[in-house]
């Protein structure tokens, strides 16, 4: 009888890697990763997460996969190779290590306090409404956080601008006995806290995904071709569309390849003038000179054989052979300025008055 190998019998169990998990610390929070090593985990299973202040009950957005050490899935954790990869681990690291870590399963216990501090929550922000009028504060309350532990509760508010609100401090902190921080955030933090439905129909990009606001400018209207109407460019937030920003950077692009409105092109020896473009289709609308009202439609595989035209009417091409040789093929050479005898400007007489 062979020799058979134990190890080939029972084969050593592989480490088993953390998984990466979607939370909400409250439901209409928006989903964080979280790392844990519970693998049967549940949708809306009410899980005991380790934050930065402590245990904390999440619901669980989605089931569990599995990720690297620096909190990337296995797929993309296999797929960083080469220097870049080793350059970003120590930042990489540093984010995994910011991440909740699901420690167990809510107990019962948990699971009704859980749902108890949401009306708590509730409670707490009609109390802190009614402080705010009785000192007449210039202030609009938008969401209040109660740690689990009742450690602290932090009230987030919106207001055109500084507010002082030292006395409604001490009033909040003898009222719920416990520490009070309140934060002013701005109106696009305020809808992301909020919620809501989009011009498009989906919910909002701040309050789904967007972890941070990136600069949005008018100027992303323009290049994408859209009317500059404030009430189609703009949010729930009365700020331009955060959505503006993602498909910017293909229109520049695609921009540069094309030719510009107004401008003067040559095409198969014929010159035209480029009226309109349309980037999404990648066409462009055009009128010969010597016939306008005639407009002509190019696809990409025809205005990409154009040529630009500047003065005088003749392509780029022979303009620039032209200015090489001149003078029966000799180089073209700079004639000096003339140089003009100008007599200078009499000098003004002044006179001094009689001392």
């Amino acid at each position: 009888m062979e020799n058979v190998n134990q190890e080939q019998i029972n084969p050593p169990a592989e480490p088993l890697l953390p998984r990466c998990c979607a939370i909400r610390f409250r439901p209409a929070d928006q989903p964080c990763t979280a790392i844990s090593r519970i693998t049967d985990l549940h949708h809306d299973e009410i899980v005991m997460a380790q934050t930065d202040h402590g245990l904390e009950p999440a619901l669980v957005y989605g089931e569990p996969r599995p990720c690297g050490p620096c909190g990337e899935t296995a797929d993309q954790a296999g797929a960083e190779t080469g220097t870049g990869a080793d350059d970003e681990a120590p930042k990489e690291r540093a984010a995994a290590a910011a991440l909740p870590i699901i420690i167990r399963r809510a107990s019962r216990e948990e699971q009704d306090k859980f749902l108890a501090l949401q009306e708590r929550e509730k409670g707490n922000f009609s109390t802190a409404q009614h402080l705010i009028a009785k000192h007449k504060l210039p202030m609009k309350l938008i969401k209040v956080e109660r740690f689990f532990n009742g450690s602290k509760i932090i009230f987030y508010f919106t207001a055109e601008n500084r507010v002082d609100f030292r006395e409604l401090v001490k009033d909040l902190v003898q009222e719920f006995r416990t520490r009070v921080e309140i934060r002013q955030v701005g109106v696009r933090h305020e809808t992301k806290m909020i919620g809501g439905l989009g011009c498009c129909g989906r919910e909002l990009c701040c309050s789904s995904f967007i972890r941070n606001f990136a600069p949005v400018s008018i100027k992303m209207a323009k290049e994408q071709g859209l009317p500059l109407n404030p009430a189609k460019i703009s949010g729930i937030c009365n700020r331009l569309l955060c959505c503006l920003t993602y498909e910017f950077e293909t229109y520049q692009n695609m921009r540069r390849q094309m030719p510009k409105p107004g401008k003067n092109v040559s095409l198969d020896g014929q010159l035209f003038k480029v009226l309109k473009i349309n980037v999404l289709e990648e066409t462009v609308e055009a009128c010969a000179l010597d016939d306008p009202e005639r407009v002509i439609t190019w696809q990409a595989s025809e205005w990409r054989r154009c040529e630009p035209v500047k003065g005088g009417g003749k392509p780029a091409a022979e303009r620039e052979a032209g200015a090489q040789k001149t003078n029966h093929g000799q180089p073209r050479q700079s004639r000096p300025r003339p140089q003009t005898n100008r007599k200078p400007a009499p000098a003004r007489e002044t006179t001094e008055p009689d001392q």
